[in-house]
């Protein structure tokens, strides 16, 4: 194998292909890597065709309506693949895109590897047919899902999850109370999201919890790829930002809100009791909602099979609700003892393997 080509298409992923790709050339070095994603898989050596802000959409009704924007992307993509004529092809998450590539290049005999593969067991399940069709293999980072996939005849290999090879990495910053000016108050960590849409539509809210608890400092885990505009309601607002220092302030952190995604596993990983929020468009929400066939959207409650944390989606996003939750978390001794019990079973199921490393043996294994 000489060449790989690599697409992700938000920042989790991107950070997710980004070491996957180290890992990768950590056993052959001669590698050479093209594709698509961000900042992450352009340091760790990719050759970016596309970056990935350049396409990234959330809700369904957002997606219909940028349908020209990724089909433009799309046809570029097939393109350049065709034109680098790489030896395989690792797809990270990002079902809606990369299952259309992932049937493009299976047609051209391009092998197809999928590191963290579509949630097709939370909606339209008999997308895991077409899933088998179109792949060579299939790595899981979530622990219940090989068990789904048997059922339809496939064998996927459970990997273990990045995210826990990134908080081993991690050391905490001996000065991250004075580097960012903060008091020594209780934190509480607001995490609104990556993308522009879920910050516009999460931010406000978290927000209003500032003034209902007074011996609490709030403070943003902000994101730099986005306008500084973003965060103006938060800065009028009196809030402190601190961007690229997510797992400092989840490390010091007392509780969390966290828009429903990768933070909020990230989050139980690091034992902060956390309440979980989402909302979008009524749109979006209307079709979501006739489609999941999941209990839950946090990933917390998904791996655990149970309610962990809280979760207030939608009209349940509410200040009234959002204060009532926090103050739980705050007061109620048994409550936080149970979400704690409930990350140490987290852990559990999660286990010790190191995804990246694991998952780029298995693919540069791999015989046609």
């Amino acid at each position: 194998m000489k060449s790989i080509f690599i697409i992700s298409g938000e920042r989790s992923g991107d950070l997710h292909a980004s070491n996957l790709v180290l890992a990768l050339k950590a056993k052959d070095p001669s590698l050479s890597f093209r594709g698509m994603g961000g900042s992450y898989s352009k340091d760790a050596g990719v050759d970016l065709a596309v970056d990935y802000s350049e396409v990234a959409l959330m809700g369904f009704l957002e997606v219909i309506l940028g349908f020209r924007k990724v089909i433009k992307y799309l046809n570029l993509i097939k393109r350049d693949l065709l034109q680098f004529k790489p030896d395989a092809l690792i797809l990270v998450d990002y079902g809606g895109f990369n299952m259309k590539i992932a049937a493009f290049a299976k047609e051209n005999g391009i092998p197809v590897h999928y590191y963290i593969p579509p949630k097709v067991w939370a909606w339209n399940q008999k997308r895991a047919i077409k899933l088998k069709q179109i792949t060579n293999q299939i790595y899981s980072i979530l622990p219940f899902e090989p068990e789904f996939f048997t059922k339809y005849g496939m064998e996927v290999h459970y990997v273990g999850n990045p995210l826990l090879d990134e908080i081993r990495k991690f050391e905490a910053h001996p000065f991250f109370f004075q580097k960012n000016d903060l008091s020594y108050q209780p934190i509480v960590a607001l995490l609104p999201g990556s993308r522009k849409q879920e910050i516009n539509a999460m931010l406000d809210k978290m927000i209003t919890l500032v003034k209902e608890f007074p011996n609490a400092q709030f403070v943003i885990a902000g994101v730099d790829s986005l306008p500084e505009e973003v965060y103006q309601p938060a800065r009028k607002a009196g809030i402190k930002l601190v961007f690229n220092q997510t797992y400092d302030l989840l490390f010091h952190a007392t509780a969390a809100v966290v828009t429903s995604g990768t933070a909020t596993l990230e989050t139980a990983l690091f034992r902060v009791p956390q309440l979980v929020v989402y909302r979008t468009s009524s749109a979006s929400y209307q079709i979501a909602k006739r489609l999941i066939r999941v209990p839950f959207i946090s990933l917390p409650n998904l791996i655990a099979g149970r309610e962990v944390v809280k979760e207030l989606i939608q009209d349940d996003f509410s200040i009234e609700n959002l204060r009532n939750e926090l103050q739980k978390i705050f007061s109620n001794v048994v409550y936080k003892g149970e979400m704690l019990q409930g990350y140490d079973l987290i852990r559990e199921k999660i286990g010790e393997r190191s995804a990246s490393e694991t998952a780029a043996k298995l693919i540069l294994n791999f015989k046609k």
